[in-house]
């Protein structure tokens, strides 16, 4: 027998982690023959310390890449830093240090987090996005999105603070409206910013072929990209003797001669000339207001109806009406054409802002079933279809035939037509501060907006800047970043000083990984080839429509540039639930139930730890932590390791088999075959279960004669290897005490024989006139006739049945029989 020893992480973990460092088993070699796996979670922002919903989300999708390495895979696990942003550069301001200083140093710390917990990563292919061996390779990317007409600069609305005079992140601006830095009131202003096309791939981006995704996910981005079918039409207004079209997008075109009013964001150009004197103090009034508001709140359906009718007029040009231009907030110039053309009578918030403002309304739409009535008595607008009545030659048109007849019309008389329009807007990727991949543009007095030569990048970003009081960004007071010479002209020019969207270093990085070390190019081709797509991705769901939409725009645009072979990034997508605390409550500072994993990992190790947070429950809808409930999962492991340390037999055991031998075999198959099952299917709590009872069997035997044969000796060894992808380091040191050679972890999946995971015999309940009156152990292949004859002749069974006769025998296969007498019956 083996020494038997205290069950120690202290020592243990530290010995395995530096061993498997040294021996890289866990890198994934280029040229193995073994069929690849890339197995990717999202990589992590180096706050500084990882918390448990870090290890919720690793510990899990870590065990899922071990299992899919014993099962033959060639597995790559990278890791890296999502390090850019905004917390760095605010964290540099309130402690008067280096964002990068800071950065760095947090991402040490939480390297040594990540190698405490025993994960499978492939650290030699770490990325560390601000570094400039990685954004060299982002601005090469923003470069190739310039020269195919996907990237480009425009006026475009941010939030701005005039106290600090700068833009400021959605983040930086508090809930009441002001800025977090100095508390000025935050307003939208339109300036310079870059823009990527993202809308160029939206109908491809509806599209979700060939991928398994959460049926979630693809409905929030599908509701996000917003697909809409309807028509375009050119209103026009007439201008100082100019007739000036204004074009509106509508769903329902099939109402245009219901429009009794037009609408017109406050920030649309045509606002100014459209405004009567009378209305302009009106106007201008609101129109300030209105940049002091976010878009959220714009677009808030609860809020009450605002606005102010501009004193101008355009004309329908289908009905030839004249109507009133007004302004609203809930229209932005964002949003389509920035113009709504008012139908109150079959829109609710054209109906609602009609009554606030007492706007006609005209019914031109009779639903089925209904009759014509008064506008003036209904409650809401009616917005079913049918057929069109008020509407001059439309007339009787039903509605299957309305919206097509009217856009015919439109493109007949070449005032509008058919249109498909989309929600999502085009990606905008300028920020204005410090800490992101530089903007590869230089702008010339005379060859104006130059892109920086591949050859010349990196644009270095300054390692050591100084944050003014004005708060605008450090870049824009670095002479030596700022001023540059014209790659065209040779003569001076400036450099741009916004910096990137830090999600452009995330719609990429998974493709860095294949080729991390690649100085020349982003990537090989060969190497993209070999590793991508992403075989499983495990992230949050709140990335569903940024982080994974512009994922897949960059692979789509990127394919169309004839850099890559595939269409999609992620070909299998899980996400994983949400750890709460102890309460019930999400974790977070501000309620003092954050959990930090390093003390538990001290007291119990990385495995216990590992463990529980599988434990808790499903992996895609998450759990409450609770400290008390650790202490089970350790004293699991112990048990584990008290079982095979005090049990394995290291000479000669026996082959002799027999009914308990042939019961442990079968247990170990069935175990096999359930753990296999559920981990394919993350179900990492439900696997554990079936490890926990199949230890505590195996301890209820470890003392009888059976805990000496091969049976039970190969039932210890598969329970070490199917506990492996969960609890690395115990199983890895037990396989070495037990005396194999290499590591657990490169080892083969156990296999089970399905004959083997099905039951010899099972619990026949024997019920009397419906009562419960004996339990017998039945042959599984047991006919019914033969079930009758042992349930009848059984002598309990038959004495409860007496001299009566049997009028029914009722039987529910490998469950339960029922023996109904003809007294019972007549009772």
């Amino acid at each position: 027998m083996i020494t038997r020893t205290k069950y120690d992480p202290k020592v243990i973990e530290p010995k395995w982690q530096t061993r498997w460092e040294e021996e890289q088993i866990y890198h994934a070699p280029d040229d193995s023959p073994k069929p690849k796996f890339y197995h990717l979670v999202m990589f992590p922002y180096p706050s500084g310390d990882l918390h448990m919903g870090h290890w919720y989300n690793y510990s899990p999708f870590d065990a899922y890449g071990r299992f899919m390495r014993r099962l033959g895979y060639n597995v790559m696990q990278p890791i890296g830093f999502d390090a850019f942003g905004l917390p760095a550069e605010n964290a540099a301001i309130k402690r008067g240090i280096q964002a990068r200083d800071w950065t760095l140093a947090n991402i040490e710390r939480m390297r040594k987090q990540l190698r405490m917990m025993g994960a499978q990563w492939d650290w030699q292919r770490e990325v560390v996005t601000c570094q400039p061996e990685y954004y060299k390779w982002t601005q090469w990317l923003f470069l190739q999105f310039y020269k195919h007409g996907l990237a480009y600069r425009t006026r475009a609305p941010a939030n701005w603070c005039p106290g600090c005079n700068t833009t400021l992140a959605n983040e930086q601006v508090l809930p009441n409206g002001t800025c977090e830095r100095c508390g000025s009131t935050v307003i939208r202003k339109e300036i310079e910013q870059w823009l990527l096309r993202i809308t160029r791939y939206a109908e491809e981006l509806l599209r979700f072929d060939g991928i398994e995704w959460p049926e979630k996910t693809i409905t929030m981005q599908r509701n996000w990209i917003g697909r809409s079918e309807g028509a375009e039409i050119r209103f026009f207004a007439e201008i100082n003797g100019e007739r000036v079209e204004i074009p509106v997008f509508t769903t329902r075109p099939d109402t245009v001669y219901g429009v009794t009013f037009f609408v017109l964001a406050p920030e649309h150009p045509l606002v100014e000339r459209l405004t009567t004197a009378a209305q302009r103090p009106a106007v201008e009034a609101y129109v300030e207001h209105t940049r002091r508001m976010t878009e959220i709140e714009r677009l808030n359906t609860e809020k009450e109806k605002t606005g102010v009718f501009t004193g101008g007029y355009v004309t329908n040009p289908v009905s030839g009406e004249r109507v009133p231009v007004w302004i609203a907030d809930y229209v932005l110039l964002s949003y389509g054409s920035g113009a709504v053309m008012g139908v109150p009578a079959h829109d609710q918030r054209d109906f609602e802002f009609a009554r606030k403002f007492g706007l006609p309304i005209r019914q031109v739409i009779l639903p089925p079933g209904e009759e014509e009535s008064d506008p003036a008595t209904w409650s809401e607008a009616k917005v079913a279809y049918g057929t069109m009545i008020n509407s001059g030659p439309f007339t009787g048109t039903p509605p299957d035939q309305a919206i097509s007849r009217v856009i015919r019309y439109l493109e007949e008389q070449g005032i509008g037509q058919a249109k498909v329009t989309y929600r999502l807007r085009d990606w905008l990727i300028s920020r204005q501060r410090y800490w992101g991949a530089p903007i590869p543009i230089i702008y010339c007095p005379k060859d104006g907006t130059v892109p920086v030569p591949e050859d010349q990048l990196p644009v270095y970003l300054p390692e050591h800047v100084q944050f003014k009081p004005t708060g605008e960004s450090p870049l824009r007071y670095e002479p030596e970043f700022l001023n540059t010479t014209c790659p065209q002209c040779g003569g001076p020019a400036t450099r741009e000083v916004d910096t990137m969207d830090t999600f452009i270093c995330s719609s990429w990085y998974f493709l860095r990984y294949a080729d991390p070390h690649n100085d020349r190019q982003a990537w090989s081709e060969e190497a993209i080839r070999r590793w991508l797509p992403v075989d499983q991705y495990v992230g949050g769901a709140e990335h569903a429509t940024m982080h994974l939409l512009y994922a897949r725009f960059f692979v789509k645009a990127l394919r169309d540039m004839g850099y890559l072979h595939f269409d999609e990034p992620f070909l299998r997508l899980y996400h994983q639930g949400m750890v709460l605390g102890a309460d019930g409550q999400k974790m977070s500072k501000s309620r003092g139930n954050v959990e930090a994993p390093d003390k538990y990992v001290e007291k119990y190790g990385a495995d216990t730890v590992r463990c529980y947070m599988m434990f808790i429950g499903p992996f895609d809808q998450g759990g409450s932590f609770k400290a008390d409930n650790v202490e089970g999962v350790w004293r699991f492991l112990n048990r584990v390791w008290n079982l095979v340390t005090e049990s394995w037999v290291s000479g000669t055991v026996s082959e002799e088999e027999n009914e308990t031998t042939r019961t442990i075999e079968r247990l170990r198959h069935k175990t096999i075959k359930r753990v296999t099952e559920d981990l394919r299917n993350f179900r990492f709590n439900t696997a554990l279960a079936a490890l926990m009872e199949m230890n505590n069997a195996l301890i209820k035997q470890q003392h009888e004669p059976v805990a000496r044969s091969a049976a039970y000796r190969r039932a210890l060894e598969t329970l070490i290897q199917l506990l492996a992808p969960m609890a690395p380091h115990i199983t890895e040191e037990l396989w070495e005490m037990t005396g194999h050679q290499g590591s657990i972890h490169l080892s083969d999946w156990p296999q089970y024989d399905e004959a083997l995971t099905q039951d010899e015999t099972f619990t026949l309940v024997v019920q009397v006139n419906g009562r419960v009156r004996e339990r017998l152990e039945i042959p599984v292949e047991t006919s019914e006739e033969e079930v009758r004859r042992l349930v009848l002749s059984n002598p309990r069974v038959a004495s409860y049945v007496g001299d009566a006769a049997v009028e029914k025998f009722i039987y529910v296969p490998g469950r339960v029989a029922n023996v109904v007498t003809r007294r019972a019956q007549a009772q």
